[in-house]
């Protein structure tokens, strides 16, 4: 069983002028290729989850700047701890796609000022270490929020703050969707509108700024007290930055 959403109308764009549009906006930054992979959240179940009708917008779109993208259905996650050891087949294939990613995009509604529980659960079950590997250290990160009344950033600032708890490269844009039940028609399509636009500007800037660091996420996130706890000494003869500083050496 897959818990992948399927997308529907990938290459259908109703709200976008195409002539303002970069097909590869990270060309010049470094290798596009393989495409950048990136994995989409949302936060409420819902049979019309805005959260999950603007990751899907977002889909599309990084999808047509080249990038590979996954949407995870939460539907039947656990919480955690409610299943010994976290052997859940939900929380598996979660932390499969996590690992397969290079980066992501977290959406949640805005519930009493704050994100969703169903939001929080995803992130929860995403450990900063699991058998010496990281399923979100070093990884870009893209933070969105719809809301049912005014505009708010309650929910994309606890994003970004658990972003940097996860140890990931928080870009600086964001999009925040007021009164998101009208910014969506009936078949779920967004509007065309300011919101639309800066959901496109969000999903730029991830793919280049995924792309510019893709190549250094490891020496990015390398740390002393890592090393010293792990017993990994420095060799002097591979250590690029000491021959850098003593090039005679």
């Amino acid at each position: 069983m897959s818990r992948l959403r399927p997308l529907t109308d990938p290459d259908t764009f109703p709200s976008l002028d195409p002539a303002f549009i970069h097909a590869r906006p990270a060309v010049g930054l470094g290798a596009d290729q393989p495409p950048p992979r990136i994995l989409l959240l949302y936060g409420s179940l819902r049979e019309r989850s805005y959260s999950r009708l603007a990751v899907e917008e977002a889909a599309r779109l990084l999808q047509l700047f080249g990038a590979e993208t996954r949407i995870f259905d939460p539907s039947d996650l656990p919480l955690p701890d409610q299943i010994g050891g976290d052997d859940h087949p939900a929380v598996h294939e979660l932390r499969e796609h996590a690992f397969w990613s290079d980066g992501m995009v977290w959406c949640s509604p805005e519930r009493h000022g704050q994100i969703t529980g169903i939001m929080k659960t995803q992130i929860d079950h995403l450990p900063l270490s699991i058998g010496g590997m990281r399923p979100t250290q070093g990884r870009t990160l893209a933070v969105m929020q719809v809301s049912a009344g005014s505009q708010s950033f309650n929910t994309v600032n606890t994003l970004r703050l658990l972003g940097r708890w996860m140890r990931m490269f928080t870009i600086p844009n964001q999009s925040s969707v007021p009164k998101a039940y009208e910014e969506f028609d009936g078949a779920g399509r967004m509007k065309p509108s300011p919101l639309y636009d800066r959901i496109v500007d969000v999903m730029e800037e991830l793919v280049r700024f995924t792309v510019l660091l893709r190549p250094h996420a490891e020496q990015l996130v390398d740390r002393y007290s890592e090393r010293k706890e792990a017993g990994r000494a420095i060799d002097p003869q591979k250590d690029i930055s000491a021959i850098a500083l003593n090039p005679s050496s």
